[in-house]
């Protein structure tokens, strides 16, 4: 018998073009977060971060790529500073240390790599 696959979870609808930073919305004092889409390869997930706000240091055990919607953050990476505007994206490897914190109010789109 062969492998199965997991279902495909859709947040979002199909064939449409969507915006992406109206798809989340900002909460004074939070981090807001939406998922978009997931299956078996990864996710898609956005995010609203209020300006101050942020993720503590983890980790993931596979890569992310975040691309940053509205505002500015600041990352960092393996203990490497990193800032990233609307229109930029950041690629945070694998079981590498992180935390991503608003410079000021931002959104983000990040999206999870697992392995296959």
């Amino acid at each position: 018998m062969g492998k199965t696959k997991p279902a495909k979870r859709r947040k979002v609808p199909a064939a449409q073009a969507l915006d992406l930073a109206g798809l989340v919305e900002y909460a004074e004092g939070s981090v807001v977060s939406r998922t978009v889409a997931e299956n078996g390869a990864g996710t898609l997930t956005l995010f609203a971060f209020d300006a101050g706000q942020g993720l503590s240091e983890h980790s993931a055990p596979f890569d992310a790529v975040v691309q940053v919607v509205d505002g500015e953050a600041r990352l960092v990476i393996g203990g490497k500073s990193v800032r990233a505007a609307a229109g930029q994206l950041v690629v945070m490897p694998a079981n590498v240390p992180h935390t991503v914190k608003a410079v000021k109010r931002f959104k983000m789109l990040l999206t999870m790599l697992r392995a296959q």
